[in-house]
């Protein structure tokens, strides 16, 4: 299962751990984000300990959100040792989003 990710957990999960991590910047309103909710899902356990993967309303959580310019929701941000490397806006086959984690596992 995917981690909640919120504006006071984010540095802790997201840039203090050695492992890639894939951040789905989402809403409960947004219809997009009802699709690539369930491959989110899959990743997470299936890359269980060799990646993080978690969610982050941008609703309930404006900070972050803000810091890393999210203006369209779903946003999926991949951070390597607590750096952004990579980002992909809107609705992706399970395939494109692993391919994009691998690349930095």
């Amino acid at each position: 299962m995917a981690l909640q990710i919120t504006d006071s957990n984010f540095d802790e999960v997201v840039k203090q751990t050695s492992l890639p991590v894939l951040v789905d910047f989402w809403a409960e309103w947004c219809g997009p984000c009802k699709l690539i909710g369930p491959v989110v899902e899959e990743l997470a356990g299936e890359l269980e300990g060799k990646a993080v993967i978690g969610k982050l309303d941008v609703d309930n959580n404006p900070k972050v959100s803000v810091d890393y310019g999210i203006r369209s929701i779903p946003t999926l941000l991949i951070f390597k040792d607590g750096q952004l490397v990579d980002r992909h806006v809107g609705v992706a086959p399970k395939e494109v989003l692993l391919k994009k984690l691998q690349a930095h596992m």
